[in-house]
């Protein structure tokens, strides 16, 4: 008599994710934003540049010698860093978060987001303490290793780990779905720099800023999020579906289809290129602005923001501290802006289509991003900052859109490996876009214009990209049938079906455990609520 063992799959296989009949669908979504609301804290890492600058010296910066290098610069624990050198973290974190999930992306879809999940915790918190170390130290490599290498990889496999799962549980809110995952990378921030800077005044003393001890507290804090998300994550069973759903049925000119591409062959069809230059541009004009938000605000209205009719050139010392408390309440706006967008719009997209809701991205943000000069110049904020809100809305909605977008082109069995390579995408509008910005700016102020008109050139211009990105939107046609992957029936008969559950039923949505479901909810819900508070408390100013 001959004994069959099959292997038992491991903890972390894709097949031990599989979710039981009566899982509830409702506990993948903050699953996710557990992840995102924790790599999020990329978009907040500013907070730590000012104390960083004066790491040695404590109170003041300690000046390096001016002779050192670049190199010796690198290794030079004496003397402190320049911000410049610190914001190069940044730069790392969006080129290795596009490159990463690009890279990685076909090995997270056989497997599975948990596996990918814990692997994000580990470099995302591992590399905050890589960070830490290099702060007490003092060696700038290890904090462009540390958080800016290895915590970008981290970044790239959390961003992309739930896209997947969440559009297979949810075929019919796709853009819902994925808008409030994403919306958790935006609001990162929001969480994660309130905390950061309490934590810093914690730690601080006479001769700490805090900041090696505040890395080691949120990576902490970061890994238990983050590996309970990670091991929260499920994909349906083969053959699920909502109850009452049918899919949409494929016909030449729909924009949805059911049919499946394979990932080598999506990246060589003419609409991935086309979706992939439309984010790019997008991104790079909103990437550019949101970059340069603060100074702005500061340079545009100068005086005008408190009640003096003074260009900011002319303001004192005292003065220009007061717009630049304001000109933060104008950048937490912006982000409240870009996390709501990031929903908003992206469920927007269940009902209006992802490429009508792409084609009004370019249309109103041809318009706003036009009218901002005008508008700078008639003397009030409120109109020029509810351009800049919506602008940034569009933004950040572009980046949770998309995803669904991609499942609408080239169908969901390979939508997280495709969305990988897309944000390359995104890796290259963080370099385009600040670059374009910043020197457009400086080259402005050099042929001699004032402050307040520094920008205007610059907004005409992205203008001018958005115009592109709409003729690449347009363009994009449904995917030919010669791309479509072949079929294989389902072995719905040959399934065991173990007694009294709903495995024989694939389209039932009996779930259990509600109150597991609000105890989720409520995990991320509380703190992503509280930085909003906090955020709204901050652009109080602003509007006063």
């Amino acid at each position: 008599m001959s004994v069959s063992l099959a292997a038992e799959p491991s903890f972390l296989s894709r097949e031990r994710t599989v979710a039981a009949p009566r899982f509830n669908r409702w506990l993948v979504p903050p699953a996710a934003l557990a992840i995102h609301l924790c790599i999020g804290m990329a978009y907040g890492f500013s907070v730590f540049w000012l104390p960083l600058s004066r790491a040695v010296g404590v109170t003041q910066p300690v000046a390096c010698p001016a002779e050192m290098g670049f190199l010796a610069g690198l290794i030079a624990s004496n003397c402190d860093w320049k911000i410049s050198q610190l914001g190069w973290m940044y730069t790392l974190f969006f080129v290795l978060l596009g490159c990463s999930a690009a890279v990685w992306g076909g090995w997270l879809e056989r497997a599975g987001p948990r596996k990918a999940g814990l692997v994000s915790a580990l470099c995302w918190c591992g590399g905050l303490l890589i960070s830490a170390l290099g702060v007490y130290w003092h060696q700038l490599w290890l904090l462009w290793l540390g958080s800016g290498v290895i915590g970008g990889i981290g970044l790239g496999l959390g961003y992309i780990s739930p896209v997947s799962t969440l559009i297979k549980w949810f075929p019919d809110r796709r853009g819902m779905a994925t808008g409030m995952a994403i919306m958790g990378f935006g609001g990162g921030a929001m969480i994660g720099a309130p905390l950061a800077d309490w934590l810093m005044r914690q730690f601080a003393s006479p001769t700490s800023v805090g900041v090696w001890q505040t890395f080691v507290a949120m990576a902490v804090i970061y890994a238990v999020f983050m590996t309970a998300g990670a091991l929260g994550y499920r994909v349906p069973r083969e053959g699920w579906k909502p109850a009452g759903w049918t899919p949409p049925t494929t016909t030449k000119s729909a924009m949805v289809s059911s049919k499946n591409v394979d990932l080598d062959v999506a990246t060589r069809t003419p609409q991935f290129w086309l979706i992939w230059a439309a984010l790019c541009l997008n991104v790079s004009a909103g990437i550019g602005v949101i970059g340069m938000a603060s100074p702005m605000l500061q340079e545009v209205f100068g005086g005008r923001l408190i009640g003096l009719d003074l260009p900011f050139g002319q303001l004192d010392a005292g003065q220009k501290a007061q717009i630049a408390a304001i000109a933060a309440g104008f950048t937490g706006l912006l982000s409240l802006c870009n996390i709501g967008g990031r929903f908003l719009w992206a469920t927007s997209s269940d009902k209006l289509g992802r490429k009508r809701t792409f084609a009004i991205f370019f249309l109103l943000g041809m318009v706003l991003y036009a009218a901002v000069p005008t508008l700078s110049g008639l003397g009030t904020t409120l109109l020029f900052v509810l351009a800049m809100g919506v602008i940034i809305s569009m933004y950040g909605g572009g980046f949770a859109t998309v995803p669904a977008y991609l499942a609408d082109m080239f169908g969901t069995k390979m939508v997280g490996a495709i969305h990988g390579r897309l944000l390359t995408a995104w890796a290259t509008a963080g370099i385009l876009g600040p670059v374009l910005v910043n020197y457009l700016r400086e080259y402005q102020l050099a042929a001699g214009l004032p402050n307040a008109q520094a920008y205007n050139q610059t907004m005409y211009i992205l203008a001018g990209l958005l115009v592109l990105g709409l003729i690449c939107n347009l363009l994009v046609r449904p995917v030919a049938a010669r791309h479509h992957m072949a079929e294989a029936a389902a072995p719905v008969a040959a399934r065991p079906v173990a007694q009294g559950t709903l495995a024989a039923t694939p389209t039932a949505e009996r779930t259990s455990a509600p109150a597991l479901v609000v105890l989720a909810w409520a995990a991320v819900g509380l703190p992503l609520a509280a930085g909003v508070v906090i955020t709204l408390q901050k652009a109080a100013i602003l509007l006063h």
